[in-house]
């Protein structure tokens, strides 16, 4: 079945640094059509760093369009300079935390939001840390505190609602998985 909109026309609401806001006209394989409201996003790096300790580095940190403060894995959005998802996730990394990854593996890319997004976030798994002397900075709107928690706490932190971030879900459960399958 041919379930593909075809846009008939684009119209730019809103052109920002991390987001464009569209509306299109579509075309339904009905024939009918409808309008689609769209946010299009250069896509995103989270990274799953696991300390030489065995644990996870998560930041806390304000999120305005939620009002409130989260606890989330090391992330950040795609720069037009970055040619590779991996790129961006070595340097997110070092400007949230301070380390530099020895490897990055790819985890997953997904959605968050298709129903109105195109946004893809990039999972890396970090390992191999090494403190960096001088740091690249963090970005200057930016500010966060560093946490270093067990598996066993953030499974539990994930249990009682004090992380509700989908990404860091995603990568707490992915490092969860993988600890089961090795033993």
């Amino acid at each position: 079945m041919d379930f593909e909109e075809k846009t008939i026309k684009r119209e730019q609401i809103f052109k920002g640094h991390v987001v464009e806001l569209v509306v299109d006209q579509v075309s339904l394989p009905s024939g009918q059509e409808s309008t689609r409201e769209l946010i299009l996003h250069r896509g995103a790096v989270g990274i799953l760093a696991i300390t030489p300790e065995d644990k996870i580095i998560l930041v806390e940190q304000y999120r305005k369009a939620l009002e409130q403060t989260l606890i989330e894995i090391p992330a950040g959005k795609l720069e037009i300079e970055d040619k590779e998802p991996i790129a961006c996730a070595a340097r997110e990394l070092e400007e949230e935390t301070g380390m530099r990854p020895g490897w990055l593996k790819p985890v997953y890319s997904f959605q968050g939001s298709p129903g109105f997004s195109n946004e893809v976030l990039h999972l890396f798994e970090a390992g191999d840390l090494v403190k960096v002397d001088n740091p690249l900075p963090a970005d200057e709107d930016e500010l966060f505190i560093q946490h270093e928690w067990t598996l066993a706490e953030a499974v539990q932190a994930i249990q009682t609602g004090k992380i509700t971030d989908g990404k860091t879900i995603i990568a707490i459960q992915y490092w969860q998985l993988s600890r089961l399958n090795n033993n």
